[in-house]
């Protein structure tokens, strides 16, 4: 059987009548078996490592090992087990897709040939984002989902993402199960014969079916993204006449042009529904690098990935001044960091992953109050309770954004299962929760989406500069200015740099930045904290002379944030095992100017560190980080 072809890739994708694994292939041994598992990180936010055949994490090459197509079989062998207990059903159905990475058909292939063995039916979608195929597993069409897709890590990389029908990934509690049931297997000494058998599915008409139905899976999950995110924006289904509020955003839209770009850098959103329903909305839209693998620099959205997106914004709006924003997803298009046209500096510039979070919750709890979900007593007090959700990193810029709205904040270890099982928890206790996510990686979560989405990002943007203020009703901007003590800063004539320059001043480490980054030997994170604290003590004792009158830092504070759960007033830093550990520092009146943070990466081979530092005084974000580099490279030497 002749290799099928994409019909809107042009990629080809698998011959169903080639055997992926012969039991037979020197490459398949235990020893060789357990070297590729020892390199993968399996966490609760995915299951990644280098799946290019040659080992190079840069490697545009196709071809996977078989040590990692039998990790591929195991792996849908132990979710299919997974699936018939959680459904109770003999033969659940999975969606299995991919973002665009060249690994990604090779790694499908004994993925769907092994479900189909232990009796799964398959629907194939081939490149679809993250957050479509998440859309897609919201419809009940099948019992779980697999996403094929190492995120923002680079090109040689791949992995596995696995979910149920809520719209995200599985929480952390039950990712910690499939893990555990994953390395039991692979353990089995027959673990290779398994996989062998498992894999080399003998019914080619029923695999068959599953390649040549991929266009209509394709199809069906891109509509039920677009009617999520329609209903979504709007909130009741999707129509203008019952909601005012997208009424009024694409009436504004009429009156006032406004256009977006989209540096797609080959990632799956470039099959994926942005230009339609951008363009519904009113927006003029404008696209780059728009064929899947078309990936023209490195994948995390992030520092110089942003720079060709700045240039082709430079671009379009010379030739038409309405396009002011654009957006770089990475790879599975989950998330996307932005660049604005800058009308002050004449030019467009990048904006940081925080500076875009910060914005999103700005909108957003705007939205709550212009809605009229979130309303004040004549004191300022919310009459309902109300929180968003964050990991550990996020700078305390939202802290300070939520105290102007009335609003908690709540934070989980990073890990995107993390943050949104504590938004699902929150809600549980009552309050509500319409913005979540990971500020250190930039774009945000809006409920009820479960998952990252730079369609979300980019509307929480648009909401801003089109929900303007009409009569007595006030818009999204003047909300701000007004709760954050800022009136006289508004103006009617605003533009996107005027809203950025309201926000609370701070400074911020980079996530991807080389000074948030080290590589550590230790391998028990808690050991490491525990001979960090013995430095942290007796360095603070030295310097708390100089922080103090530099700074006004007197005190200082720990927190671990430890899957859902936040422990403030930390005495043994190795409580927070390979959590995070922040350091919050104080002044004499109780306020809280800095901290400093650090983790082991759940899904890369890095340890990351950062400083946040409220105001723009970048000595002190230089000397915090500097510090926080010295105490964690010494923690992990004490053991050489």
């Amino acid at each position: 059987m002749a290799l099928i072809r994409h019909p809107d890739s042009g990629l080809f994708i698998a011959d169903p009548a080639v055997i992926p694994l012969k039991g037979d292939d020197p490459a398949l041994t235990q020893a060789l078996l357990d070297t590729a598992l020892d390199r993968m990180i399996l966490s609760a936010s995915g299951w990644r490592g280098i799946f290019a055949k040659n080992g190079d994490e840069e490697s545009p090459g196709e071809e996977i090992g078989a040590a990692h197509g039998v990790m591929a079989g195991i792996a849908a062998g132990v979710f299919a087990e997974y699936l018939k207990r959680k459904s109770g059903l003999e033969h659940p159905q999975v969606i299995v897709g991919m973002d665009t990475r060249p690994t990604g058909p090779a790694i499908a292939d004994p993925l769907i040939r092994t479900f189909l063995t232990r009796g799964c039916g398959v629907r194939f979608a081939f490149i679809t984002a993250a957050p479509e195929i998440m859309a897609y597993a919201r419809t009940g069409k099948a019992q779980g989902f697999v996403y094929i897709s190492a995120s923002h890590n680079p090109i040689g990389h791949n992995g596995l993402k696995f979910g149920l029908t809520d719209g995200g990934v599985l929480p952390a509690a039950e990712a910690l199960i499939l893990i555990e049931e994953f390395r039991a297997r692979m353990a089995d000494p027959q673990v290779i014969s398994q996989a062998v058998s498992w894999v080399n599915f003998g019914d080619m008409e029923a695999l068959t079916r599953v390649y040549t139905g991929l266009q209509e899976i394709k199809a069906e999950a891109y509509g039920a993204y677009l009617d999520f995110t329609r209903e979504l924006t709007a909130g009741t289904g999707g129509g203008t006449a019952e909601n005012p509020l997208l009424e009024v955003m694409t009436r504004s839209l009429r009156n006032q042009a406004l256009g977006v770009a989209a540096d797609f850098n080959g990632s799956a959103r470039t099959l994926s529904i942005d230009r339609e329903f951008l363009s519904s909305l009113g927006l003029a839209f404008y696209g780059m690098s728009q064929k899947p693998r078309e990936i023209i620099h490195r994948i995390v959205p992030e520092g110089e990935s942003l720079e060709p997106c700045r240039r082709f914004v430079e671009q379009l709006h010379r030739e038409n001044p309405a396009v002011v924003i654009g957006y770089v997803p990475d790879c599975d298009g989950d998330r996307g960091n932005l660049v604005f046209w800058d009308e002050g500096q004449g030019r467009a510039r990048a904006l940081e992953a925080q500076e875009v979070f910060a914005l999103a919750c700005v909108s957003e709890l705007a939205h709550l109050v212009w809605t009229g979900e979130l309303r004040f007593d004549n004191k300022g007090n919310a009459l309902r309770k109300a929180a968003v959700a964050v990991n550990g990193p996020t700078s305390m810029r939202v802290d300070r954004i939520a105290k102007a709205f009335d609003v908690s904040v709540f934070r989980a270890e990073v890990g995107e299962a993390n943050v949104v099982g504590l938004a699902r928890k929150l809600r549980e206790q009552g309050y509500l929760v319409r913005i979540l996510g990971e500020g250190s990686a930039g774009g945000n979560i809006t409920h009820p989406s479960a998952v990252r989405d730079p369609i979300n990002t980019v509307l929480a943007l648009v909401k801003l500069l089109t929900i303007r203020s009409e009569g007595d009703r006030k818009g999204f901007f003047e909300l701000w200015c007004d709760l954050s003590d800022q009136a006289e800063v508004y103006h009617p004539d605003f533009t996107l740099a005027d809203i950025i320059a309201a926000l609370p001043p701070f400074i911020t480490t980079g996530s991807y930045t080389p000074e948030a980054l080290l590589r550590i030997k230790t391998a028990d994170h808690g050991l490491l904290k525990k001979r960090y604290q013995e430095l942290f003590l007796r360095e603070w004792e030295e310097r708390k002379d100089y922080l103090n009158d530099r700074y006004g830092i007197t005190g200082w504070s720990a927190t671990a944030f430890v899957g859902m759960e936040e422990k403030r007033g930390l005495s043994q830093f190795s409580d927070a095992g390979r959590g995070g550990l922040k350091i919050l520092f104080s002044t004499k009146t109780g306020h809280t100017p800095a901290c400093i943070w650090m983790r082991g990466s759940g899904t890369e081979p890095v340890f990351r560190i950062m400083a946040d530092v409220e105001g723009s005084d970048k000595r002190m974000e230089r000397d915090l980080i500097e510090w926080q580099r010295h105490l964690v490279t010494q923690a992990d030497q004490a053991g050489d």
